[in-house]
């Protein structure tokens, strides 16, 4: 059974740019496009919202409405709907257990975001079991356009990121697409070093020959599975975030993957994915280990 990309869709342009972009990768990918739409029954004093039969018809008429769209520009592609009535993280979540990946709407720059990178999305990539992509109002098809690379970013083992490499190369493989691996690395203090790494930088060569000989492992069986995409390996001195944010201007997707933990405060998601789904332009997926 094929696993669907899934879109979730609240009414607002930033979730119907999503839509859109879920269906481009949809007909990519060859696979059925779900289209979910949570919703709750709202009441307001001070706005008539209607009985709960009246949102639940206001709700279906926009889903269905966004879904025209879809179906007007993709004829072929085979899309279904969903209104579900529940919380918008659970219902989110569940939706993502079994697509191929879940693609929402983002809103804004900067650290007040909006609903879907806001607590609600944090919760939804931390918890989500695939893929999580993230997509800003105002994209268009022709940002994915030959020389706007994939980026995705690697570090430590090669185990580490192997599930977004994965990712990377898949759709860089769908698009014609150039990778861009990129590594960043930073002066660790004197007391990190072991006797057994100290070993292993002197073989390197030094620092960034070790973190260039990294890359190339973490490298290799992608570039064994995936022979025709392109690759540029990219390694640079300084934080991962401000590295990848660097060279967001010629991406049409960034991939990172995700170090999610919960705190007394809510869920986070990780310091990098966290900073580059605050500001960078480009869609951005968000991968699980594998």
């Amino acid at each position: 059974m094929m696993r669907p990309i899934t879109a979730g869709i609240d009414g607002t342009e930033q979730s119907l740019d999503a839509l859109a972009w879920a269906a481009r990768e949809a007909v990519r990918r060859g696979l059925p496009l779900r289209v979910v739409h949570a919703w709750r029954v709202e009441e307001h004093d001070a706005v008539d919202t209607g009985d709960r039969a009246t949102q639940e018809r206001w709700v279906r008429e926009s889903a269905e409405s966004a879904v025209h769209a879809v179906r007007e520009r993709h004829p072929d592609l085979a899309v279904t709907v969903d209104v579900l009535e529940g919380d918008a993280v659970d219902t989110l979540t569940g939706a993502a257990a079994d697509a191929e990946m879940l693609v929402l709407g983002s809103r804004g720059h900067g650290p007040i975001v909006g609903f879907l990178v806001g607590s609600v999305g944090q919760q939804v990539i931390v918890d989500a079991a695939r893929p999580v992509v993230l997509v800003r109002a105002g994209d268009r098809p022709s940002n994915e356009v030959a020389g706007h690379e994939i980026v995705v970013g690697q570090e430590g083992r090669p185990e580490d990121s192997a599930a977004a490499l994965g990712f990377a190369f898949e759709t860089a493989a769908r698009r014609g697409a150039t990778v861009r691996a990129v590594r960043a690395w930073t002066l660790p203090p004197v007391f990190a070093y072991s006797p057994a790494s100290l070993q292993l930088l002197d073989e390197a060569g030094g620092l960034e020959p070790f973190e260039r000989k990294g890359l190339a492992a973490a490298l290799a069986p992608w570039r064994e599975r995936y022979p025709d995409v392109h690759v540029v390996e990219h390694v640079e001195m300084g934080s991962a975030g401000q590295v990848l944010l660097s060279v967001a201007g010629t991406a049409q997707l960034m991939v990172v993957g995700r170090r999610a933990r919960r705190t007394a405060v809510g869920a986070r998601i990780g310091s990098v994915a966290h900073g580059v789904l605050h500001h960078a332009d480009c869609p951005v997926a968000v991968v699980p280990p594998a």
